[in-house]
């Protein structure tokens, strides 16, 4: 169940990102057998306006499909995004034959497989030589630390996403990536300059994902980590959403029910970081949910660092 949500989050995500650089083909079925590829992508062949998608628009230069994994894929994993690739290529090629066009190995599409992280072992597997070997950027140093690549005739690259630097050409790929790796590109996507092109649309993209984990029952550890890596992204978001329902004459109704949102959201998070709460830690809810918006907001995007002793003595101070 949670590799069904995260697939649906991936794909619109990745669609976001790239629908402004071409043709985007969600969840493409390929004749050869029942199989769907998260996302096929087409460049637009028209000029654009180039924008700051770092290594995902260098990715996204050429056509390609992107493979976006949760957890790390096996190898019978791995085999069945290749097989889909060159399904992928069998159509295209049929199709260039019927218009009597020759298409180059360049024109055919490469396959990227997203994962949170990558085995040295799994590394040696898929790229043939021992990371050891390695340069230290990656297989190719023009692709940087990270980015692995099968034999060319492949046509197949992996992005270790744990492994990726941490800076602005990385992001957008880094918030598909697992606990502190998600967690601060998570933060990093909050803290963006107003105006950014991006920003509005994927926070609440990732909202929407916070949102239907939490309504699902007996969350793995790995899960409420999940929603606490999200909860940036999520606190921001129901401010906007509060916003608009107030600019579209429905504040009195929000203000009715924001309290009792506002107590269960600072519950969750409080149990997420401290398990079940006690006696003095359930009283800090209300305290936490009377502070101002940006002071409340700060607090809760910080409780993640904060250990229990701290949060009661910031409260025991006022």
């Amino acid at each position: 169940m949670t590799r069904q949500i995260h697939d649906q989050f991936a794909k619109e995500y990745l669609e976001e990102l790239l629908a402004s650089l071409g043709t985007i083909k969600k969840s493409k079925k390929v004749k050869s057998e029942v199989q769907e590829i998260d996302v096929w992508f087409e460049p637009a062949t028209a000029s654009r306006t180039e924008l700051p998608l770092g290594l995902l628009g260098k990715m996204a230069a050429t056509c390609c499909l992107f493979e976006p994994f949760r957890n790390p894929p096996s190898e019978v994993e791995i085999r069945s995004c290749i097989s889909k690739l060159y399904a992928v290529h069998g159509e295209v090629l049929r199709k260039a034959k019927r218009t009597n066009k020759t298409l180059t190995e360049a024109e055919l599409p490469v396959l990227w497989i997203l994962t949170p992280t990558f085995s040295g072992r799994m590394i040696e597997e898929v790229v043939g030589i021992p990371p050891s070997f390695l340069p230290e950027e990656g297989m190719k140093e023009e692709w940087g630390k990270g980015v692995y690549f099968s034999p060319s005739l492949f046509k197949t690259g992996i992005v270790a996403i744990h492994q990726l630097p941490v800076n602005e050409e990385t992001l957008w790929l880094r918030v598909l990536g697992k606990g502190g790796t998600q967690k601060r590109a998570v933060e990093e996507l909050v803290q963006l300059p107003e105006g950014n092109p991006f920003q509005e649309n994927l926070l609440e993209i990732l909202a929407n994902w916070r949102k239907s984990l939490e309504l699902r029952d007996n969350l793995s550890a790995e899960e409420q980590e999940e929603i606490m890596n999200l909860s940036p992204a999520y606190l921001q978001q129901r401010e906007e959403w509060k916003q608009e329902g107030i600019q579209e004459g429905i504040q009195e109704g929000i203000q009715r029910g924001s309290l009792e949102e506002r107590y269960s959201l600072i519950t969750s998070l409080l149990e997420g970081r401290f398990g079940s709460l006690d006696a003095e830690l359930s009283g800090l809810v209300e305290q936490i949910a009377q502070l101002p918006i940006s002071e409340r907001t700060g607090l809760l995007l910080s409780l993640a660092n904060l250990s229990r002793s701290e949060l009661l003595e910031r409260f025991r101070e006022n």
